[in-house]
């Protein structure tokens, strides 16, 4: 396969799009606007309550449909109609946050999960259209180079807005609340205006047959038994998966509490905003610089690289106890975090069924829905026991051991042949 350049960094592009929705929307500006503007601020409990649900029921949603969403596209050829659907889903969502009145806090709640909705349900089928883009040979760095773009871009508009909010008389609003509106504004036109070239430049290989949507649906979820049934013949496929949940689970925890735990070692907010910020711009040559370790090392040597450099992170954490060690921590969540991510896409694209493309990477989407399941619950169960927040951070240790043993015995080079024998097995019944 030989698509040229302005192809691939088309694809690559929407990362660099949809990236500013996680950035600014959710990890930014929603959950600290829904506290103090849309629900009752005297309320705090009740309003994490609301948001979690929020949270929880988009990952539900999309977790539970995922294989069926990418069985369907896979029958007629419609990834690309897939995901321009949920990415219009998610961008006219997250502009209508700009238009919701104080205390409306149902309505925030409601757009702010379809919104999510409409993210995540477009990356199964964004992540889909990557066989079809890159070849074996560069799928690492057409994989690196999204989430390289996607940190920049999302970092580049957080920033922006993060300014536009402290300062928000230099920029003509009113008060920060209208600064903070015109932000979600601001990531919806983002969105739109960068998807643009994935939907011109990137082509999908059309279906030999035309399918009506009824049809579509039967032919998907006959698909979808069908799979399930022979899981057993998938063993590398499953093995990498179950590897795949046990690291990132413990990549996402990191993430996710990094702030939380910086917080209870009574770092400024300033200093964890800025380390957030910063994850973002390290992580940009960081995962362009993955690509060429790969090529040096092999992919699945360079993600195993990745999981040690975790380990490392972790007993960091453990003994941090200046504000100087979050940013160093920040620094090395950066170098990792993009090339892990983007090198287990690639991974992954390379040992699954290429007519099965979507299908495949919903299963893959529904898992990282669920992780960040187990990290927690540990760190929470060690914390309770002992009484000693650091020693919950280093039970995370577990899941990157376990994760990168586990993946150790993933056979790639036999998951690729049997992706070639079940490839021309197809073109000959042809």
């Amino acid at each position: 396969m030989k698509n040229p350049l302005w192809t691939k960094v088309s694809w690559a592009l929407y990362d660099w799009a949809n990236s500013a929705f996680a950035t600014t929307v959710m990890a930014g500006f929603f959950p600290l606007f829904f506290k103090s503007y849309w629900a009752n601020p005297d309320q705090p409990a009740q309003s994490t309550f609301y948001l979690g649900l929020a949270n929880s029921l988009a990952s539900i949603i999309i977790a539970a449909v995922a294989p069926f969403l990418g069985a369907m596209a896979d029958q007629g050829g419609t990834k690309k109609k897939f995901l321009l659907t949920f990415t219009f889903l998610g961008i006219v969502m997250t502009g209508g946050l700009r238009l919701l009145e104080q205390g409306l806090w149902q309505m925030a709640i409601l757009f702010f999960l379809l919104a999510n909705i409409g993210w995540s349900g477009a990356n199964i089928f964004y992540d889909a259209l990557l066989p079809d883009v890159a070849s074996k040979k560069d799928t690492d760095f057409v994989s690196s180079l999204g989430y390289a773009l996607g940190y920049i871009g999302g970092g580049l508009l957080f920033l922006l807005n993060v300014v536009m909010y402290l300062k928000f008389q230099t920029f003509g609003f009113s008060d920060a609340a209208s600064s903070i509106k015109f932000s979600f504004l601001s990531v919806a036109l983002w969105w739109a205006v960068f998807s643009i070239p994935l939907w011109i430049y990137v082509k999908e290989p059309k279906s030999s047959h035309k399918l009506g949507f009824y049809v579509m649906i039967q032919r998907g979820w006959s698909q979808l038994k069908h799979t399930l049934k022979d899981l057993g013949h998938y063993r590398i496929v499953m093995l990498f998966l179950l590897a795949y949940w046990l690291y990132i689970d413990g990549v996402d925890t990191i993430v996710r509490m990094a702030v939380d735990y910086g917080k209870s070692l009574h770092f400024s907010d300033s200093t964890l905003i800025s380390a957030l910020l910063l994850v973002q711009f390290v992580a940009f040559p960081a995962a362009l610089a993955y690509s060429w370790v790969a090529s040096k090392l092999g992919t699945k040597n360079a993600v195993l690289t990745g999981i040690i450099g975790y380990i490392f992170i972790t007993f960091f954490g453990y003994f941090m106890k200046l504000e100087w060690h979050f940013f160093f921590l920040a620094v090395l969540v950066g170098i990792f975090q993009g090339g892990i991510q983007a090198l287990s896409r690639s991974l992954y694209s390379r040992i699954i069924p290429i007519d099965k493309s979507a299908e495949f990477f919903g299963f893959y989407n529904m898992l990282g829905k669920f992780a960040a399941v187990l990290g927690p619950f540990l760190m929470g169960l060690v914390t309770v026991l002992s009484g000693n927040a650091r020693l919950g951070i280093l039970s995370i240790l577990l899941l990157f051991i376990s994760g990168g043993i586990v993946l150790w015995k993933v056979d790639i080079k036999k998951g690729e042949q049997l992706v070639e024998q079940s490839l021309t097995f197809t073109q000959t019944e042809e």
